[in-house]
This record gives C-alpha cells, structure tokens and sequence, in this order.
C-alpha cells in the first residue's frame, strides 16, 4: 500500500494537464491515492494580473489539497510532486516561515520531487521566490523532507541556432542571466540544482508537453523519477 501523492502543477498550467501523469502514477501506487492540485491558468494570473501574488493563490490551492489527502488518510507521510514553478511554490509552502503575508503549519509532507523547478533565478518575480528560499532553506529542512530536484539536460541555448534554440537561449537568460547553457528548452538545468537535495539529471525530456516528444509526464520519464518516490 503506498501512501497519498499530490500532484503540483507549474506556472500558468492547469490540472487537466496532469491527468495522464495521475493515471500512470495510479497504475504504480494506486489511482485513489493521486490528487492533483485543481489551479486554473487565473490562479496564477489573478484577477486584476498581479503576478508577483501568484505563489501565495496557488500555496492556498496546495494547502487545500494536502488537508484532504491528510484527511483522506491521516497519519499517512504524503509525497507532494511539483513542476515548474509549482514545485518551487510548493518548496516555500514546506519551508513554513512567512512569505508575502501567508505561512502555514507543518503537515505531514515527507517527500518533495520538483520536475523543472528553478530555484535560482535573475527574472523579477522568479527572484523574488529564489531568493526567499535561499534565505530559509537549510539542513534541517532535508532532514525533514526528502527533496529530489529532476532537470532536464535537453536543448542548449544558441542565439544562432534553431527556433527552438534560439528559445531556450532566451528563456535560460531570463531565468540566471545567461542563455550559453544546457537546459529542458525553458528552464536551465543549473538552475533546478539544490545542496542538500538529489539531484537528478534526466536527457531528452522537454520541459513542457510536446507533440512527439518527451516530457517530465510521459509515462518513460515518469518511470525514471518515479523511482526516487520512498512510498
């Protein structure tokens, strides 16, 4: 029997969107055990846009979830699954110390796996994450909570390469300032690095849902981190 999962999605996306995750994860551990944060694309936006309180509506969203998987199955550990930038909202809602107005308390969370998450960034409103996490994040915490950080080693940036290159270039400078790096095609691998965690280096995986290709949800990719899930 395993215990209870939650399912975190990243910016700008949606539950829907992991419902095949959800599914091939059921297979492994139990499809009543899978919850998936419900976010719409407006909980990260907000209602006038106000994007620098985005990781306080989606905490909201998380802490939701994670109470009901708690009391769907209470004193069970719960493993919380976290991509893009909702795995870095979810590593400050763990980390319990005051972010923008909002804390929570601790909750049964044994487990954190980030899929593409940066946790280092230069861009406004990634820093103003980053660098909150910087601040609180420490040893102690890993004892607490088992962190395995995934990143993609995929597409290196080049501002004379392919549309896809010259992307990746452009998305890597936003996120640390320089676009020269090796990455999922959005998020520098170098960024998703954490002292502390596991780090786990995953090739050919896009950071987002791709026609044809692979992705940190396809079912191959899921098998590989899957692994890192202590259930």
């Amino acid at each position: 029997m395993s215990n209870p999962i939650v399912i975190m999605p990243g910016t700008a996306m949606w539950g829907g969107i992991f419902e095949e995750m959800r599914w091939h994860l059921g297979k492994a551990f139990g499809q009543e055990k899978i919850f998936i944060v419900p976010l719409t694309v407006l909980d990260w936006i907000g209602v006038p846009p106000s994007p620098e309180r985005s990781t306080v509506r989606v905490m909201r969203r998380l802490h939701e979830t994670v109470l009901e998987a708690q009391k769907r199955y209470p004193n069970e550990p719960i493993s919380i699954i976290g991509h893009s930038g909702g795995g870095t909202a979810a590593m400050i809602y763990l980390l319990g110390k005051p972010f923008q107005g909002e804390v929570y308390p601790e909750v049964p969370v044994r487990q954190l796996i980030t899929l593409g998450s940066p946790f280092q960034s230069v861009e406004q409103y990634g820093k103003i994450k980053s660098d909150f996490i910087a601040q609180h994040l420490n040893q102690q915490f890993f004892a607490r909570i088992n962190v395995v950080s995934v990143a993609g080693k995929t597409r290196f940036g080049n501002p004379k390469g392919s549309l896809a290159e010259r992307t990746a270039f452009e998305c890597y400078k936003n996120t640390i300032g320089c676009g020269d790096v090796w990455g999922d095609g959005v998020v520098p691998t170098q960024a998703c690095w954490l002292d502390g965690a596991t780090n786990l280096e995953v090739h050919d995986v896009e950071h987002l849902p791709t026609p044809f290709r692979l992705w940190y949800g396809s079912q191959s990719v899921i098998k590989i981190w899957q692994e890192s899930l202590k259930i």
